[in-house]
């Protein structure tokens, strides 16, 4: 049996997208409120009735989304081109290490109704 367990997360950070084209408004510096779903796939333990403990996995995000809130993500090393796309394969590296079974992330923009999803 595999079940998927899913972690969110928030944070505001600033961007831009310096190869877009001159005049595209994703030039300028702005920011989105992102919204993050870390899914975890695997079998209950079955003595403990559960893949990995929320918490866990709360703290493993923690320092991740101090990184990333009310941050620049072009500054942040690994960001310079900060797409929803490549925010999304960093935030798997930065946890994989440490969340075995991590499956997908997907990256949220909901106020644009836009999302990307990796899987590696």
């Amino acid at each position: 049996m595999s079940t998927e367990i899913v972690k969110k997360f928030r944070f505001d950070a600033a961007h831009f997208l310096p190869t877009a084209p001159e005049g595209h408004p994703y030039r300028r510096m702005h920011g989105h409120s992102f919204s993050v779903e870390v899914a975890i796939a695997g079998t209950p333990d079955p003595e403990q009735g559960w893949i990995v403990d929320f918490g866990v996995i709360e703290a493993r995000i923690a320092s991740l989304r101090d990184r990333l809130d009310h941050h620049l993500l072009n500054e942040i090393e690994g960001l310079a081109l900060p797409t929803l796309e490549r925010l999304a394969a960093w935030i798997y590296r930065s946890l994989v290490a440490d969340l075995p079974g991590l499956t997908r992330i997907t990256v949220r923009r909901s106020a644009n109704g836009e999302s990307c999803t990796y899987r590696p």
